[in-house]
């Protein structure tokens, strides 16, 4: 009976800043409150997990510094029972960290990233054997230089490790993350064959497809449909998942679900990093056990509503009763989805 959920790939602390507002280029903007927290696909979807409450092991896999941020990270993990045994260290380059530019009235960010440790990241440094846990999620694609790079065949790093997570039995799951680069389709499609669970938000599934998810900034369903149509096509073995402001969609082959999201006062934003990784967790935590696809997503939603609370991305994080408490609360968005 397998149980467990690991996690591989970026491990990144965040520096927060909430400015006033975000400046033309040559000007001034004003910091009014900072902080530090866990960034990085890896590190936040076990995090958040761990917040949640998740009744199974948690494993993380990756790559930090041989410093004081790395010793930070571990410790991190060691308080929040998140096994770290492959979770390695090197002494070629510092623990990777982001700046987080967060604008107070909106709550949107902008990241500056130092890669660090996280770009020497390889296949070498995922082993499967013997391994008993359910699902491996690997994030983000599109962020760790090694294993994006593309080979003479044109196969990826990540395509290979996910391959091999398969052939161990476990259940895959990927997500990537919104670059500008234009690289998306040639660094993710080696992957999408071996990934059973696939994440976007909207921004990266317009960029993996090529299909406009917006129309004059409304968002089109019949295009998120046809967005999640594509990347199934491209090899995703069973669940695509698209998250939006309005909500996510999940699609399979077989059947479809729209899931909106919760009514957040924008007065109660603080910051809405994670919150992409806040939802991954949410469903990933249905997944493992086995709950209908519909729950899995309403948690999904309500764990991402929960990160909302706080700029940091899993500071505001809580367990599972608590989440269901909130969306109660709150409610769901009148989205249509028709």
């Amino acid at each position: 009976m397998r149980s467990g959920i690991i996690a591989g790939g970026n491990w990144i602390v965040d520096h927060l800043k909430i400015i006033d507002a975000w400046p033309a280029q040559d000007a001034l903007a004003s910091i009014l409150a900072e902080s530090s927290g866990n960034g990085g696909s890896a590190y936040n979807v076990l995090k958040d997990l761990a917040l949640l409450g998740a009744p199974f092991p948690l494993t993380g896999i990756g790559l930090v510094g041989d410093d004081k941020t790395g010793d930070a990270i571990l410790a991190d993990c060691a308080a929040h029972r998140i096994a770290a045994k492959q979770l390695q260290r090197t002494a070629t380059a510092a623990t990777s960290y982001t700046d987080v530019m967060t604008v107070r009235a909106t709550g949107r960010r902008t990241f500056f990233h130092q890669r660090g440790a996280n770009a020497l990241l390889g296949p070498e440094h995922f082993e499967f054997a013997g391994v008993t846990a359910k699902i491996f999620h690997l994030g983000y694609l599109l962020l760790l230089d090694r294993l994006d790079a593309l080979s003479a065949d044109g196969q990826t790093g990540a395509a290979e490790v996910l391959r091999r997570a398969r052939a161990a039995g476990l259940r895959t799951s990927a997500d990537c993350v919104s670059d500008h680069s234009g690289r998306f389709r040639a660094v993710a499609a080696p992957s999408l064959p071996h990934v059973d669970y696939f994440f976007a938000n909207d921004f990266e599934a317009e960029k993996l497809t090529g299909v406009i998810l917006r129309n004059a900034q409304r968002l089109d369903p019949h295009a998120v449909r046809a967005a999640a149509r594509a990347l199934l096509e491209a090899g995703v073995r069973e669940w695509v998942f698209i998250h939006f402001e309005e909500g996510a969609f999940a699609a399979s082959r077989e059947a479809e679900v729209w899931q909106p999201s919760l009514r957040v006062p924008a007065a109660d934003i603080r910051g809405a990093a994670g919150a992409g990784d806040a939802f991954a967790a949410g469903v990933l935590y249905g997944l493992h056990e086995d709950w209908p696809l519909a729950e899995s997503l309403r948690l999904g939603v309500s764990a991402a509503a929960a990160s909302l609370y706080d700029p940091r991305c899993s500071a505001s994080l809580r367990p599972v009763e608590e989440c269901r408490r909130l969306a109660e609360q709150l409610g769901f968005n009148g989205a249509s989805f028709d």
